[in-house]
């Protein structure tokens, strides 16, 4: 029988997530074989396993903290919003369709709560611990009844609860008496500890509130997380881009990421912030773009809709009038699909919209249908140019996840070839270079992960602007490692495990 630990919140983006990683990173230190589970993510940052299922990222870097491969057990069920209260709905990695969220709470999520159970029974026969994540506040009592995240999940492991507050927000000591006293005697009963997150200045001034939480509720408080600068690590959802809105560096080349309204898998751009000389901004105006050394267009849930908020916004011509004059663009899968000359949707696969003219930067056109194509793959670069550039590559990793195919009105030089899909081996052209060598785009997500590669394009950024380019100095999959031992170092002298064990029933 595994022991288990879940973590609940106050709210959304209280650190669930990333606590769920410190004892997942903990436990497995400790020679555990240890797993996470999420009942159900609603996230646009999703990640696909090597059998070609789609995940929440949460699951994967709580995956990666513990040792293991991620695999759709540990998320069973995704939601992915569409727009209009509408979410694509993912159960074991494969798409079910679209749902409007009257239809899935008040029908669907009962019938997911079975294939939730059997991944949960599934874990169980492999791992001797499992670290359970909540979603949002199990106190939201308009989505309670039929809520398979939070409570249901807790009830039926009988599993013990951590009730999590962000301090940094204010209002913390409220939020856990307010969540406590909404929950039902039974429920309150499986909450056994509370921490307290993201603490900034002297722990001992907190001694008063502390000793308040523990007389108002009768729960031991287990810690005080401090805020930590830097994670290094993945985030679950587009609700943490609010504190990447502005600029993240100082460095020489200044990179612009367009921030849609259905921005997805923005964490294809966090290895880029990371390097010295990049100052990295998410921008979501025309005003605010001002001219940077590169453009780069995201991945997007919906590219058409995305697309006509370019438009609309008047980000399309500003991006328009700067590639005219000599802006490198960049775009990752939807962005991609943007930068072509039309997206067409006759069946209203991905939107109401029969067909939209794109930015025209690419000698192309997308059409979309129902079919998602979701794989991991290998990739080289043989070499295509960039600025005037050589860039090359061998064995690059990285995955896809859209929907639409592609077709090109002229030929084009196709920066990267698939040489394994899925584990199987292919040869397939990848992607589009523009003649002047100013724009390329591909459907590759985790492109710039590789070090080599984003070392090689920034290079050649650096030498458009005049600059000597740089030798590549980062291993992020060891920087990435570091983190996950950072923050397992950082929790584990912060909360009191001594009495999680206790509350975990192995004292």
């Amino acid at each position: 029988m595994a022991n288990y630990i879940m973590m609940m919140g106050t709210s959304s983006h209280v650190g669930k997530s990333i606590l769920a990683t410190a004892l997942c990173r903990i436990f497995y230190q400790e020679g555990r074989r240890v797993v996470p589970f999420k009942a159900q993510n609603m996230a646009l940052n999703s990640y696909v396993t090597k059998d070609g299922g789609e995940m929440g990222r949460a699951q994967v870097a709580q995956a990666e903290a513990a040792g293991l491969e991620p695999c759709v057990d540990m998320n069973p069920v995704l939601l992915k919003p569409t727009g209009n209260a509408c979410s694509q709905v993912i159960l074991l990695g494969k798409a079910m369709g679209n749902m409007s969220a009257r239809e899935y709470h008040q029908g669907y999520s009962l019938k997911a709560f079975a294939v939730v159970k059997e991944a949960l029974a599934r874990l169980e026969k492999e791992y001797d611990t499992i670290v359970i994540e909540g979603a949002g506040s199990p106190a939201e009592v308009n989505l309670k009844a039929n809520d398979i995240v939070n409570m249901r999940v807790a009830k039926l492991l009988r599993a013990p609860v951590l009730l999590i507050a962000d301090i940094d927000r204010g209002g913390a000591l409220a939020s856990l008496v307010g969540t406590l006293e909404l929950l039902d005697e039974d429920e309150r009963d499986l909450v056994k500890g509370l921490v307290i997150n993201k603490f900034r200045g002297d722990v001992t001034l907190l001694k008063p509130a502390v000793d308040f939480l523990e007389e108002k509720t009768g729960k031991p408080v287990l810690g005080i997380v401090p805020h930590i600068e830097k994670m290094g690590i993945d985030d679950e959802d587009s609700v943490s881009l609010e504190e990447k809105q502005k600029s993240l560096g100082s460095g020489d080349l200044r990179i612009a990421v367009i921030r849609t309204p259905k921005i997805s898998n923005f964490t294809d751009f966090d290895c880029l912030s990371g390097e010295a000389d990049v100052d990295l901004s998410y921008v979501q105006e025309a005003a605010s773009l001002g001219n940077p050394d590169l453009i780069v267009l995201p991945g997007s849930k919906n590219t058409t809709e995305d697309l006509l908020y370019l438009r609309k916004s008047g980000l399309e011509q500003a991006i328009k009038d700067l590639a005219a004059k000599g802006t490198p663009v960049v775009g990752i899968c939807g962005g991609y699909q943007m930068l072509g000359e039309s997206l067409m949707d006759p069946g209203h696969a991905e939107s109401s919209f029969d067909e939209a003219k794109g930015l025209c930067l690419l000698p192309m056109r997308t059409t979309f249908h129902d079919r998602k194509f979701t794989s991991q793959v290998e990739v080289d670069c043989p070499a295509f140019d960039f600025l005037g550039c050589g860039i090359q590559g061998a064995h690059l990793r990285g995955y896809e996840i859209h929907t639409g195919t592609t077709e090109f009105s002229r030929e084009v030089c196709h920066p990267l070839l698939i040489t394994r899909r899925g584990g199987a081996e292919c040869r397939q052209a990848e992607g589009a270079v523009s003649e002047d060598g100013r724009v390329f785009g591909t459907y590759v997500h985790g492109i710039f992960d590789n070090d080599g590669f984003r070392r090689d394009v920034l290079n050649a950024l650096r030498l458009h602007k005049g600059l000597l380019p740089l030798k590549n100095s980062r291993n992020t999959q060891a920087e990435k490692q570091h983190s996950y031992d950072r923050l397992a170092a950082v929790v584990r002298e912060s909360l009191d495990m001594e009495k999680l064990r206790e509350i975990m029933g192995e004292t």
